[in-house]
């Protein structure tokens, strides 16, 4: 067995319209929020049988939120953030920016406008 054979095929994703795409509202744990009331949304497009892949586009409105990181590449749709990853770097994010995250990196998330990402997370 290759690894070919245990990942998926190659593919493109087509979403007409995806910076004004209809997502679904999603819970985000109040203990979470340091500032603001931010809002999130998504819609996921594709998970792998087992779980442990998923890819879709998620959505913040401006706030500023922590969180424990998936390992996850994204791509910035649009919107801009700075995200601080504990002991770590510092991001600045806006459209085009493509950005990976560690699994277990603790974040701080500021959002300062509507942040709208493509992304592909692996658990």
């Amino acid at each position: 067995m290759t690894a070919s054979d245990l990942a998926p095929a190659s593919f493109v994703v087509n979403v007409p319209g995806i910076p004004d795409a209809e997502l679904e509202p999603e819970a985000l744990d109040p203990d979470q929020i340091l500032s603001g009331d931010p809002v999130v949304t998504g819609k996921v497009l594709w998970e792998s049988p087992d779980g442990k892949q998923v890819r879709g586009v998620w959505q913040i409105t401006p706030g500023v939120v922590t969180d424990i990181e998936a390992n996850e590449l994204f791509v910035v749709v649009s919107g801009r953030a700075t995200i601080e990853i504990e002991g770590g770097s510092v991001l600045e994010v806006g459209p085009g920016d493509a950005c990976f995250l560690r699994e277990g990196d603790r974040t701080r998330w500021t959002v300062h406008e509507t942040l709208r990402k493509a992304y592909q997370v692996s658990l």
